[in-house]
């Protein structure tokens, strides 16, 4: 009976590794596609095969605690091209990764909250220990909604985080993460170094 509990938790546990893995496939693929029909997109069809990405790993999706932050000044975020962007704290999230306990920020842009469809973006910019060596500099994004957020608890999976455009070429206005969003610990999941930009 023993021998017969560990089969099945073995076969349960492949089972969603595989599913996973075709999630994040399946992502990807979809964020590829993106770039082709982004009309300021830096890449072109020839330059998708220089995208570089960790293999999925479902230890890098964890549930984090949400709390609100009323912040009805905004600050000014610096950006690589030197644009300032003003953006609103919205909360930030806690949660446990590598035995380590964590604290990210969640900004929404002022530009957004008048765009009609874009009102409830949330945004979160952050570094780690990944970033110059595996991963781009200038740190990786994560993109929600508000509605993502449920029971002030936030999923994040980091296998979907991405490069902002100016990993790739420059004259684009990226925020650049505030510091207070630099992750003491190697993130290595999401997306790589332009590897187009490495062989340059």
């Amino acid at each position: 009976m023993k021998y017969l509990i560990l089969i099945i938790c073995f076969a349960t546990h492949s089972l969603f590794a595989q599913n996973f893995t075709k999630e994040i496939a399946k992502h990807r693929a979809l964020y590829k596609n993106e770039f082709l029909t982004d009309k300021n997109s830096p890449l072109k069809k020839e330059d998708l095969k220089f995208l570089q990405f960790y293999a999925a790993n479902p230890s890098y999706k964890v549930k984090t605690y949400f709390t609100k932050t009323i912040d009805t000044t905004g600050f000014d975020m610096l950006t690589h091209s030197g644009k300032i962007k003003k953006y609103y704290v919205f909360g930030f999230v806690i949660f446990t990764l590598k035995k380590q306990v964590c604290k990210l920020f969640i900004y929404q842009s002022e530009q957004l909250k008048t765009t009609k469809g874009l009102e409830d973006y949330l945004f979160i910019p952050f570094t780690d220990e990944t970033n110059s060596t595996a991963t781009f500099g200038g740190g990786r994004y994560l993109d929600f909604k508000e509605k993502d957020i449920v029971n002030n608890q936030l999923l994040i999976d980091f296998n979907k985080s991405y490069n902002p455009y100016c990993a790739y070429k420059g004259g684009y206005n990226c925020p650049i993460p505030p510091k207070e969003n630099d992750l003491k610990i190697t993130i290595e999941a999401g997306e790589k170094l332009f590897l187009k930009a490495v062989q340059e």
